[in-house]
């Protein structure tokens, strides 16, 4: 596995029901397409796990054309687990 760390600042999707989101550096994307987009199933979505303050899950990233970077969604619970807050700034890991 491949192990990327990075801080980032959490963000809510505008709108009713909108999710939390975490969006990767712009060079750990490109880094990420150039080395598996294979990996991307439907809609440019690549499976990876997640630690943010040492809560550990299975997810995936999806690729966001508009930002042309990945974004990582932050459930309810694992935000609840954590801890975090939207507009928060959050050191995550990723592994793919």
């Amino acid at each position: 596995m491949i192990q990327y760390n990075f801080t980032t600042r959490i963000w809510k999707h505008p709108g009713k029901g909108g999710w939390c989101f975490v969006s990767l550096p712009t060079e750990i994307s490109r880094e990420i397409r150039a080395h598996f987009k294979w990996q991307e199933e439907g809609w440019g979505r690549m499976k990876v796990s997640a630690v943010v303050r040492e809560v550990e899950w299975q997810t995936a990233i999806w690729f966001d054309k508009k930002r042309d970077t990945y974004l990582l969604p932050l459930k309810a619970d694992v935000r609840k687990r954590a801890g975090l807050k939207i507009g928060e700034i959050v050191a995550v890991q990723i592994r793919i």
